[in-house]
């Protein structure tokens, strides 16, 4: 491809319909794992208010999975977090300068 990136095909199955994705050549079963959590929470909208047309249900679903992504706290960061982020950096700023 035009990138300079190894790039695979796979085929993810959505409420039995296979969408192919392109992704990494290595990224392959990430991709495959991110698809069956799609599946499942498309099949658990299904469940929950009965059939939709395709574009309504992916439309549903990525609405859903926005909104749980947007209430999920964000990460605290502790001072001693930063103060390991800074010492790393240390490190590795004088393995260069070696």
């Amino acid at each position: 491809n035009s990138w300079g990136v190894e790039m695979s095909v796979v085929s993810i199955p959505i409420v039995n319909k296979n969408y192919p994705m392109g992704c990494e050549d290595g990224q392959e079963g990430r991709l495959v794992e991110l698809g069956q959590m799609v599946d499942a929470r498309a099949r658990q909208i299904l469940d929950k208010i009965g059939p939709l047309p395709e574009s309504s249900l992916l439309a549903t679903v990525c609405i859903v999975l926005a909104d749980e992504i947007r209430s999920r706290p964000a990460p605290s960061v502790t001072d001693a977090d930063l103060r390991e982020i800074l010492a790393r950096i240390r490190e590795i700023k004088n393995k260069i300068a070696q």
